[in-house]
This record gives C-alpha cells, sequence and structure tokens, in this order.
C-alpha cells in the first residue's frame, strides 16, 4: 500500500498495490502493521459498515463526540463517490478546512479520517456501495454534524443542487459556526 498525505493534517489518501491479470484482480484492502508502520498511527478497528446509496445522496457531515469520536478508514467499493472530511480540531493548523477526493470501485482508493473531522459524501454514480472502518464504537447519544451546505466552509459536493438527496436529520445540523462539536 501507498500513503499520501493530503493537505489536513492527520488525513491520509491510501492507494492499494494492485495484481491484475487476465482472471480479474487482487489487492490486500486492509493491513494493520502496514498501515500502522505508514502512517504511525494506531489503525485498529473494531467496527465495519456499509451503506448503499442512490445517485445524487449526501451523507454527512457526521462525527462522533467525546470520549465516542471515531476515526475512519473509509472506501467505495462499487459506483463513485466524492468524500469529504472538515477538521473540526480546535488548535489544529487546518481547523475549519474541508478536503474531498473521489473514492471508487475502479480507483480502490481509501481515505484515512481522524478523530475530531466530520465525515460526509455525494454520490457520482447511479449507486454506491461505500465502507467505513472505525476505530470505535457507534454511540448514538454522541452524533454530532454540520450542514451539509455550511455557508462557511462552502464544500463542493459536485452536484447540482437540484440533484442533491438528504435524510431529514441531515438537512437541520447545526452551521460550523454554532459548533455542536
Amino acid at each position: 500500500m501507498k500513503i499520501k498525505e493530503t493537505p489536513l493534517k492527520d488525513c491520509y489518501i491510501i492507494e492499494p498495490i494492485l495484481f491484475e491479470d487476465d482472471r480479474g484482480y487482487f489487492y490486500e484492502k486492509f493491513n494493520e502493521k502496514k498501515f500502522n508502520e505508514l502512517t504511525g498511527l494506531n489503525g485498529h478497528f473494531v467496527q465495519d459498515n456499509v451503506s448503499k446509496s442512490n445517485y445524487g445522496v449526501v451523507r454527512g457531515l457526521h462525527l462522533q463526540k467525546a470520549n465516542h469520536a471515531q476515526a475512519k478508514l473509509v472506501s467505495c467499493l462499487d459506483g463513485k463517490v466524492w468524500d469529504v472530511a472538515v477538521d473540526l480540531r480546535k488548535g489544529s493548523p487546518t481547523f475549519g478546512k474541508w478536503f474531498g477526493v473521489e473514492l471508487s470501485g475502479e480507483n480502490k482508493l481509501q481515505f484515512y479520517v481522524p478523530r475530531g473531522f466530520a465525515h460526509g459524501f455525494s454520490v457520482l454514480s447511479e449507486t454506491a456501495v461505500f465502507a467505513y472502518k472505525c476505530d470505535n464504537f457507534y454511540y448514538k447519544e454522541s452524533e454530532g454534524g454540520v450542514l451539509w451546505n455550511d455557508q462557511e466552509l462552502r464544500i463542493d459536493w459536485k452536484l447540482p443542487t437540484a440533484d442533491i438527496l438528504l435524510s431529514d436529520k441531515d438537512k437541520i445540523q447545526p452551521t460550523f459556526a454554532e459548533g455542536n462539536f
């Protein structure tokens, strides 16, 4: 695997080494030892989640707060998404900044989003199957978020606004300035 730094402190893009021939392909999706050596992080994950979404869906921006904060290693197994992380760590040199990367079943990239970040994605293909590895268990009472179209963050979701589909919860998340994180 290859690790690429992003403009956000502690966020990484992970590119697998692909072995391909006439039969298909093989790649190692995750190796804790290699991940820890290459990033200097603790890549111990305790929960895997998978979602399937249709074109235009925006999921996010979500986070888990306090003792239930989660680092995530995310990927798109089928289809194509625009994946976004926002640094919410006060005191971080990249606080309030966001970064996005296209993840797809074709490019097989993964995106590491550390604790203290909000995370979301938009679906750019007809459907997308999205996978999350989390380093802490989900706890409903610790849910937090930031409004997907926050005017201060100005995130480009790579979709026409008229095509965006949101959950009721995502329509009413607080703004970045309200600081519900």
